[in-house]
């Protein structure tokens, strides 16, 4: 009986000195690869205090980068270098020149995207769920050769299934449809409904974030694009998701407040562009496409035809972190109003420091979140942020006719932006996102009307919000801002 204990003391004691090792391991990666020091700190902390649970979550969510997507975009433009040369010699005369205003506001996310922005493109804005689809089906309708398809989630319901059964329509008629869904996002996807689109001849694939030796742990994070392109001469970016809550039929959230927009231009190949890398990375092949652009020849469409676009993709390959500096140049560069919508605001220091800077100067800072909450945890985090920001100026707005769900922001009367990325550390740091960024006056009033709308059907909220609460919720606030940099 005191061998039995003595060897069950010892195996515990290696299994615990082993532990150890791994923690100090895994602290010492925490502190040479995380991003920022809140996201070191907590990670840190996380492993110190307990140390079975947090070092196993750290590989599976800690990552702070995406391995191997910068070396596939690389091997693709080098096997598909013709692809590459034509879309760059189609667009090159639709470039436009960014001057005055115009540069100071967009020039460096140019360079941060190593993309142009370009001329005479058509912005329609669409306003929920019944406009986007409803649009979105019209332009699938009209497909004569193919279809590029993306979303974060897929869901197999009512508009899930009108979906499908439109692309497999589409595909039985010989047009070519390329589907991407992110697995994660779309967990929730019956086997049924993948195996009736590959029975059709669609295209399908999971963007499978797990490829390769060294990822079958890269689980943290999710391709959140919402992309559809149609001929190369139609495209679609914004908030929505395939399922019945984004058309307002959900018992739990109601009305589903949300924004897509509609591109026709050169813009729309740029676009086509950001969906073939993740395809590559998803299938390791690019199908042939058209890569010649159409200019919208009257201005009779929506936004006049005479809108500069650029669509711009940010993701988590490359060692700048371009969500951030997508959101901290918004910000910085507005002179007397920056107005944002996002279903969530769980900010690092910078984010934060930028909107109380421009907000002391005399810039009307406003954001939009939502009353209704989908997520627990981020919804609390943000009752912490609440007092800084009144203190500073800047005015926060609860939205009360629904769940807000849409990714806007209008900077003055020059720049507006509606795509995928939240005002969050995970679109900052872990999402594939992509947002159509607008140079247009006509556009930007049009952004500005509707979230006036919006913020007509909000209250204001501030630090009292916070402090009338009991002390179990502000205890449970203060907890959930802790996770913040990790979230």
């Amino acid at each position: 009986m005191f061998d039995h204990f003595s060897e069950t003391a010892l195996l515990g004691t290696l299994i615990f000195l082993v532990w150890e090792i791994l923690a100090v391991g895994t602290i010492v990666n925490i502190v040479m690869k995380s991003r920022s020091a809140a996201g070191a700190w907590g990670w840190s902390m996380a492993v110190l205090a307990l140390p079975f649970i947090a070092v196993p979550l750290y590989w599976v969510l800690g990552r702070q980068q995406f391995k191997g997507y910068v070396e596939r975009m690389r091997e693709a433009r080098e096997v598909h270098e013709r692809a590459f040369r034509d879309l760059t010699e189609t667009l090159s005369p639709h470039f436009a020149v960014l001057e005055g205003d115009e540069k100071r506001y967009a020039g460096v996310l140019e360079k941060l995207s190593d993309r142009r922005f370009t001329k005479k493109n058509e912005v329609c804005l669409l306003i929920d769920g019944e406009q986007t689809f409803d649009a979105i089906f019209e332009a699938i309708e009209a497909a004569t050769d193919y279809i590029l398809v993306q979303f974060f989630i897929v869901k197999d319901d009512e508009l899930g299934n009108r979906f499908r059964e439109r692309l497999e329509a589409k595909s039985r008629a010989g047009v070519r449809v390329y589907f991407i869904y992110d697995e994660i996002g779309s967990r929730q996807l019956s086997r049924r409904y993948v195996r009736s689109m590959q029975k059709a001849g669609v295209e399908i694939h999971d963007f499978h974030s797990t490829q390769g030796p060294s990822n079958r742990f890269q689980i943290n994070f999710r391709n959140h694009r919402k992309i559809v392109v149609v001929d190369g001469k139609i495209g679609f970016v914004g908030g929505h998701n395939v399922g019945d809550e984004y058309l307002g039929k959900s018992k739990r959230f109601g009305r589903w407040r949300d924004t897509h927009v509609k591109l026709a231009g050169p813009s729309v190949l740029s676009l086509q562009m950001v969906f073939l890398g993740d395809y590559y990375w998803a299938a390791r092949e690019i199908p042939p496409l058209h890569w010649t652009t159409v200019t919208p020849a009257d201005g009779s469409g929506c936004g006049g035809g005479d809108s500069i676009v650029l669509t711009l993709p940010t993701g988590p390959v490359e060692s700048i972190e371009g969500g951030t500096i997508f959101f901290l140049n918004a910000i910085t560069r507005a002179r007397h109003r920056i107005w944002i919508a996002s279903p969530y605001f769980v900010t690092d220091e910078s984010i934060r420091s930028a909107l109380q800077m421009v907000a002391l100067r005399g810039v009307d800072v406003r954001i939009m979140i939502p009353e209704k909450p989908d997520k627990i945890i981020p919804w609390l985090a943000t009752f912490s942020f609440l007092a800084e920001m009144e203190a500073a100026g800047v005015r926060m707005y609860r939205y009360q006719a629904g769940f807000l769900h849409q990714k806007v922001l209008v900077v003055d009367e020059v720049l507006s932006s509606v795509g995928t990325a939240n005002l969050d550390n995970r679109s900052m740091r872990l999402n594939f996102e992509v947002n159509a960024v607008v140079l247009c006056p006509d556009f930007a009033k049009q952004v500005a009307a509707m979230l006036e709308v919006d913020f007509s059907q909000s209250r204001e909220v501030g630090a009292a919000d916070y402090q009338s609460r009991s002390w179990w919720f502000r205890v449970a606030v203060r907890l959930a801002r802790l996770t913040s940099p990790i979230m």
